[in-house]
């Protein structure tokens, strides 16, 4: 293979270090030769974004996207990378706003990495115990709500702490959102650290959560401090990390050591304790002034022209259902955010040069990636509207329904993962398949939200899903199956942000679609007037479903009439439990 020319280019929010890319080389080259301690390269690679996989001699390649954001450019390179070196010609976006790459051999990553680097774009502690991707709302900057633009503030906090002294090995990782408005859009609440911009008395600033999460023990982040201005959110910050970092007590058991437990162990009042006596040490004395890491950009220069001759195909039904559930007016009268909706979150290899294209013309040259696996267009003149609904049906992107219950949220579950207990993709077709024939006039169906992943970790988001799965294993006559634990009520939207409630009935994975169709539909059955999904589970607990469930439970004898019971959604073998050692704690 032809190595890349290396032209580096300042265009990313992050800098791309040539020579980081060929030490990652030459200890690549070590490892594979035995030369190279194994413990040691996968701290090391993981570092630079390289993901071990289920699958031998394979990995995950994960590109960061701060803030979501992208560029024409940078679509086209993560084209040219999955045609290239991913085998099954695809990419896909995650609920952390990165991109993954499946079944990249290791030999493969150090050019993977140039080809995108020439764009501005890097992997660059995308795992490990590391700070993680930052991610932000998709209406950032054009959100008519909005107190400020935090787009330059979540860049700076990127690249203030990539590569940080700090940061290289924490006891675990820590990850942030930026949310662009109280509505919390970036979901704050479910994060090691969330900030939501405010104005005090005209100075802008932060109010700042910690201590948020998913997996086990899911919690909602407390707030820290309620207000802490632009030129010390990055100090604080700092004295979270660093406290973090010497908490011996946390690195004796990798699996309780995100910083979710300490904080719910002493409680929100003497953590913050604990970061005053921190901020008075000699290194916070200095000035935390951002802006010279800010990340400043006047997209509205290359907006596209609001008269600009776009053709127009009438507005059937499609057209306006399309308009209703993906468009959101900007704050820049005319122009219009447009979400793609992107089933489970993939993206194949043709279309990401289709929507950079698209993205050229009708969106300034740039797009934003977001924490439901879509993909927003913002800048797009209103009367340019149809003739992209009609573009994008080309491309088969031109699907309704964005952030409503048929836009199904998934990890990669069995498919890649190590962690991965079922195949919670194979379950995420076969459900938004179930939800095809789902009333779509009844708008409180139409408003929830389903997510699933294949592990309780809870990178689909299941915990805050009005109903949310999570893989697991269950017994059956002809021995063991993949099944679903369910939760119901949970939510992120407009600031309400709930962990869900668990159903203790497992429910066997190919009894999932039909499981979820009879939920919906007994609670639509017996809801109050106007009562959403979430506040009617508050209202009558989980245990109120239990029964219902149960008639799903049973699994019959293993037969060749029933053998598809005891396989996995898209797979053509029994199932059997094979779960590996994750590396998301190394």
């Amino acid at each position: 293979m032809t190595q890349t020319e290396w032209k580096p280019r300042v265009q990313g929010v992050i800098d791309v270090m040539p020579e980081e890319i060929v030490e990652f080389e030459t200890v690549a080259k070590q490892f594979q030769a035995g030369e190279f301690d194994p413990i040691a390269f996968q701290s090391f690679r993981l570092k630079q974004g390289v993901y071990g996989q289920r699958q031998p001699n394979v990995h995950m390649v994960r590109v960061k996207a701060p803030f979501g954001g992208l560029n024409a450019d940078q679509l086209d390179a993560l084209g040219d990378v999955a045609a290239r070196f991913a085998p099954l010609n695809k990419g896909h976006v995650t609920t952390r706003e990165n991109f993954q790459f499946h079944h990249v051999p290791l030999e493969d990553t150090p050019e993977f990495m140039r080809v995108i680097g020439n764009v501005g774009l890097s992997t660059r502690e995308a795992c490990g115990n590391t700070v993680r991707n930052v991610t932000g709302c998709d209406m950032a900057g054009v959100c008519v709500d909005e107190p400020f633009d935090v787009t330059p503030y979540a860049a700076a906090y990127s690249r203030y702490f990539v590569r940080h002294p700090f940061t290289q090995a924490l006891p675990r990782k820590i990850k942030t959102a930026f949310s662009g408005c109280e509505r919390d859009c970036a979901i704050t609440a479910i994060h090691d650290m969330g900030f939501i911009p405010k104005v005090v008395d005209g100075k802008r600033g932060f109010k700042v959560l910690t201590g948020g999460g998913t997996s086990i023990m899911a919690r909602i982040a407390p707030t820290l401090y309620e207000f802490v201005p632009v030129d010390e959110y990055l100090k604080v910050t700092e004295a979270v990390i660093r406290v973090f970092h010497r908490s011996d007590e946390l690195r004796k058991n990798r699996m309780k050591a995100r910083i979710k437990f300490w904080i719910d162990r002493i409680g929100i009042d003497d953590f913050r304790v604990i970061v005053e006596e921190e901020l008075k040490e000699q290194w916070a004395q200095r000035s935390f002034d951002p802006t010279s890491l800010l990340f400043i950009e006047d997209e509205s220069v290359d907006a596209p022209a609001l008269n600009g001759g776009y053709r127009v195909n009438g507005h059937g039904d499609d057209f306006t259902r399309w308009a209703d559930a993906n468009v959101r007016a900007q704050k820049q009268q005319g122009y219009q955010a447009v979400t793609v909706k992107l089933p489970l979150g993939d993206i194949q290899a043709e279309q990401f040069h289709q929507l950079a294209g698209l993205s050229r013309k009708y969106a300034g040259g740039r797009a934003r990636i977001t924490h439901q696996q879509n993909l927003t267009f913002r800048w797009v003149p209103e009367a340019a509207l149809s003739e992209l609904h009609e573009e994008l049906s080309k491309i088969e992107l031109g699907d309704a329904g964005a952030n409503e219950i048929t836009d199904v949220v998934s990890c990669p579950g069995t498919d890649s993962c190590k962690l991965g207990i079922t195949a919670s993709m194979g379950l995420g077709r076969a459900v938004g398949e179930a939800l095809k024939g789902i009333d779509s006039s009844d708008p409180l169906i139409r408003k929830m939200h389903v997510k699933m992943s294949g592990c309780p970790n809870g990178c689909g988001q299941h915990h805050i899903a009005d109903i949310g799965f999570h893989g697991a294993a269950a017994k059956a006559p002809g021995g063991q199956v993949p099944a679903y634990e369910m939760f119901l009520g949970g939510s992120y939207d407009n600031g309400d942000a709930r962990i869900g409630l668990r159903v203790k009935t497992k429910v066997p994975a190919r009894r999932v679609p039909e499981a979820l169709r009879e939920v919906i539909s007994y609670y639509q059955q017996n809801r109050n007037d106007g009562e959403a999904f979430k506040d009617y589970v508050a209202r009558v607990g989980a245990e109120t479903f239990e029964p219902l469930l149960a008639q799903f439970k049973d699994v019959p004898e293993l037969g060749r009439d029933t053998i598809e019971q005891y396989m996995d959604w898209d797979k053509t073998i029994i199932y059997k439990l094979e779960r590996g050692e994750g590396e998301c704690s190394i």
